[in-house]
C-alpha cells in the first residue's frame, strides 16, 4: 500500500500535465493545420492554427511551440477574441516551465474570454479554469484544484450538454480522485465521460484517454480482469496510428496492467516499447516512470545490477528526481538494494544521502510547525490584547456619548443654519443661473437676427447683380450685338458686288476685325448670364465654362462627380459664378499650365476642388481677399453655408470649397 500511495503521487503531477487534446491521427492533424498556415489568405485561421501548433509542441519541442506562438501573436492585430485566447495558449506554453505565470495567463484569458457569449469563448474559458486549477496544485492543494474544476470549469461545459470537452473534464476530475485513492467516485466520473463520448465521439482522443484512465483505476484498486476490458477498447482506438505519441500512454496502462497481475516478466517487452515512443516523442516524465517500473520489477526478478542502473539513470535524468520527496524514495530504494546485493558500504551512503534529505524535510516540517504554534500564540495575544482594548473602548465610549448628548443639541441648530443658508445659497445660484441663460438666449436671438440680415442683404446684393448681368447681356446681345452683327452682313453683301478680295484688302481687313467684335460681344455677353446654364444645366456649363478658358499653353481638365440635375436655378447660377471667379484668378495670376476642376455632389453638400501648376501665392492671402473678386467670392461661399481652404506654395495652388445646396 505505502508502494501504490508513492507511485500515486508520482503520476499525479504526470498525468495531469501530459493529457492534451490532440487527435490520435497526429500526422493528419499536423500536416492541416501546416497546411493552413502555409496557404489560408485568413489572419485569423492562421493565427488559430499556429497556437494550436504550438499546444501541440509544448511539451516536445519547446523552441519550434515557442516560435509557433509568436508567429500567432503577430497576426492577432484587433482582433481581441483571437488576442483571449492568446493568452490561453501563453498560459499552456508556461504550464511545465512557471505554473504561477502560467495562472496568470489563464486569469488572463478568462477575463477577456467572458466578454464573449459563445460556444467557443465557453469552452476555451472551461479548459482555462481546469489548466489553472493544475497550475495552482502545488501550492493550493487537490481540494483547490478539484473545487476548481467542480465549479467552474464543469459547469461552463455542462452548458453544452454531450460535449467533448464535458467528457474530457469528467475524465480528467476522475484522474484526480483516482490518484486521492477515491477510486469509486473516480470510476463514476469516467463512466458520465464513456456515456458522452462513446455515443457520440467513438474515434476521439478523449475516449482514448478515458479508457486508459479507467483501466488505471482498476488496476489500483488490483482488479486487473476489468482493468483488461477498457485496455482492449483503447487498443483498438489506437491500433490504427502507429505514429502517435499517444501510444506512448497506452503501453503504460498495460504496464500497470501487468504489474497488477504480477505478470512481470511479460511487462518487460511492453516497457520497452512504451520507453521507445516515450523517447520519440520527448515524453521526458513518461520515461522515467517506464524506468521505475522497470526497476520494480527487476528488483522482483532478483535482477539487482540491472535494476540498481535504472535507478541510477532515473537520477541523472533529473524528471522525477527533481521532485525531493521522489529523490527521498529513490535514496531509499537505493540503499535497500545495496544491503540487499551486500554492498554495505554503497548502501550506508545511500542511507545518508536519504536521512540527510529526510532530516531536511522533518526540519521545514518542525519549522511550519513552530510557526502554526507561533501563529496561534500571536493570536492569542492579540485576541487579549483585544480585549483590554474593547474594555477601553466601552468605557469612552460611555464618556463619549454623555458628550454627544448636549452636541446633538448643537449639531441640530447649526444643521438648521447651515440648511438655511444653503436653501438661500441654491435659490440665489438659481437665479443667478436664470438671469445668465436670459443673457446668453437675448444674445444668441442679436446674432441670429444679425445672420438673417446679413444673409437677406447678401441674397439681395447677388440676386440685383445677377439681375443686372442679366440686363446687360441682353441689351448687348439683343441691341448693340444684333446692330452690329447687321452691319457686317449689309458690308459683306455690299462689298461681294463691288469689291475684289485681291484688291481692297484693307477693307476686309476691316470687316474681319469687325467679326471678331461681334464675337467678342457675345463672349461678354456669354459670361454676364450664359444661355447653357439656363438650357441645359450646371455640368454643360461648367464644361462650356472651361472650354472658353482653354488656350494653347494651357489645358484645363474638368472632373464632374454625380451632380443633380434638378438643383433650383439660383444655386447652380451661384456655383457657377463661383467657380467662374476661381478660373478667372487661376487663368490672370497662376501662370499654369495645367488646371484640374473637380465638382462633386453628395446630397445637399456640393465640393469644389480646383488645382493648378502654377506659381503659387508670394503674399498674404488676407491681403489678396481685399480684391472685389475675391471679396464677392467669399460672400457666395457665406450665402451657401459654405467654407473654404486654400493651400498655396511654389508648386502651385489647391482650393477647397464645401457648399450647402439647401442653405438658400
Amino acid at each position: 500500500m505505502k508502494r501504490l500511495l508513492v507511485v500515486l503521487s508520482i503520476l499525479m503531477s504526470f498525468g495531469l500535465r501530459s493529457q492534451q487534446i490532440i487527435p490520435l491521427n497526429e500526422k493528419k492533424y499536423i500536416d492541416s493545420l501546416q497546411n493552413v498556415v502555409k496557404t489560408n489568405i485568413n489572419n485569423d485561421s492562421k493565427a488559430n492554427a499556429y497556437f494550436l501548433l504550438s499546444n501541440y509542441y509544448r511539451n516536445t519541442d519547446s523552441l519550434s511551440s515557442k516560435n509557433y506562438l509568436a508567429k500567432g501573436k503577430i497576426l492577432i492585430k484587433k482582433n481581441t477574441f483571437i488576442h483571449a485566447k492568446y493568452y490561453y495558449f501563453e498560459g499552456q506554453y508556461y504550464l511545465d516551465r512557471n505554473k504561477e505565470k502560467s495562472a496568470e495567463y489563464y486569469l488572463k484569458s478568462i477575463q477577456e474570454l467572458s466578454r464573449f457569449k459563445n460556444k467557443e469563448s465557453d469552452f476555451f474559458q472551461s479548459l482555462a479554469w481546469y489548466n489553472y486549477g493544475v497550475a495552482k496544485k502545488n501550492k493550493e492543494g487537490y481540494p483547490f484544484l478539484i473545487k476548481t474544476i467542480l465549479e467552474r470549469a464543469i459547469p461552463i461545459a455542462e452548458k453544452y450538454n454531450n460535449s467533448k470537452n464535458l467528457g474530457f473534464l469528467y475524465t480528467q476530475l476522475a484522474i484526480v480522485l483516482t490518484y486521492n485513492a477515491e477510486f469509486e467516485k473516480a470510476g463514476n466520473y469516467n463512466q458520465k465521460a464513456l456515456t458522452i463520448l462513446e455515443k457520440n465521439f467513438p474515434n476521439s482522443s478523449e475516449l482514448f484517454f478515458t479508457y486508459l484512465n479507467s483501466a488505471s483505476n482498476f488496476c489500483y484498486q488490483a482488479k486487473g480482469d476489468e482493468a483488461k476490458k477498457f485496455l482492449d477498447k483503447a487498443e483498438k482506438l489506437i491500433h490504427p496510428y502507429p505514429e502517435s505519441s499517444a501510444n506512448a500512454f497506452y503501453y503504460y496502462g498495460k504496464t500497470l496492467y501487468f504489474i497488477t497481475k504480477q505478470r512481470n516478466e511479460e511487462a518487460l517487452p511492453v516497457i520497452e516499447k512504451g520507453i521507445f515512443y516515450a523517447k520519440k516523442f520527448n515524453q521526458n516524465l513518461l520515461a522515467q516512470m517506464f524506468y521505475f517500473n522497470k526497476f520494480d520489477i527487476l528488483k522482483k526478478l532478483k535482477k539487482y545490477n540491472e535494476a540498481k542502473d535504472v535507478l541510477k539513470n532515473i537520477l541523472v535524468e533529473k524528471s522525477l528526481a527533481i521532485d525531493i520527496n521522489n529523490r527521498k524514495t529513490i535514496y531509499k530504494h537505493l540503499s535497500a538494494l545495496n544491503e540487499e546485493m551486500g554492498n554495505l558500504n554503497e548502501a550506508l551512503s545511500w542511507e545518508k544521502k536519504y536521512s540527510s534529505l529526510n532530516d531536511s524535510l522533518n526540519t521545514e516540517n518542525v519549522k511550519l510547525e513552530i510557526n502554526k504554534i507561533e501563529a496561534k500564540y500571536n493570536a492569542a495575544e492579540k485576541e487579549r490584547k483585544i480585549a483590554n482594548l474593547n474594555a477601553e473602548k466601552n468605557q469612552k465610549e460611555l464618556e463619549v456619548s454623555k458628550k454627544n448628548f448636549y452636541l446633538w443639541g448643537l449639531s441640530l441648530i447649526l444643521l438648521l443654519i447651515i440648511s438655511l443658508f444653503i436653501f438661500f445659497l441654491i435659490i440665489y445660484r438659481k437665479n443667478k443661473k436664470l438671469s445668465e441663460q436670459k443673457e446668453i438666449n437675448l444674445q444668441q436671438k442679436i446674432k441670429d437676427i444679425r445672420q438673417k440680415e446679413e444673409l437677406t442683404l447678401t441674397k439681395a446684393i447677388l440676386e440685383s447683380e445677377e439681375r443686372e448681368r442679366e440686363r446687360i447681356a441682353r441689351d448687348l446681345h439683343d441691341g448693340l450685338g444684333g446692330m452690329l452683327a447687321g452691319v457686317k452682313i449689309n458690308f459683306s453683301t455690299w462689298s461681294s458686288n463691288y469689291l475684289s478680295p485681291e484688291k481692297d484688302q484693307d477693307f476686309y481687313r476691316i470687316l474681319g476685325q469687325l467679326d471678331n467684335s461681334v464675337s467678342e460681344l457675345r463672349h461678354v455677353a456669354r459670361n454676364l448670364m450664359p444661355e447653357s446654364l439656363l438650357n441645359f444645366g450646371l455640368e454643360t456649363a461648367l464644361n462650356d465654362l472651361c472650354e472658353f478658358y482653354t488656350r494653347k499653353d494651357l489645358d484645363i481638365d474638368f472632373q464632374p462627380i454625380d451632380i443633380e440635375k434638378n438643383l433650383p436655378l439660383n444655386i447652380q447660377l451661384n456655383i457657377y459664378r463661383i467657380v467662374q471667379e476661381l478660373l478667372a484668378n487661376a487663368v490672370k495670376h497662376s501662370e499654369a499650365t495645367n488646371i484640374l476642376l473637380q465638382c462633386s455632389q453628395s446630397d445637399e453638400n456640393f465640393f469644389i476642388t480646383i488645382e493648378d501648376n502654377g506659381k503659387g501665392f508670394e503674399k498674404d492671402i488676407e491681403k489678396t481677399t481685399k480684391s472685389m473678386g475675391l471679396r464677392n467670392l467669399k460672400n457666395r461661399i457665406n450665402y451657401l453655408k459654405g467654407k473654404m481652404e486654400i493651400n498655396s506654395d511654389k508648386e502651385g495652388t489647391s482650393i477647397n470649397i464645401e457648399l450647402n445646396t439647401h442653405a438658400a
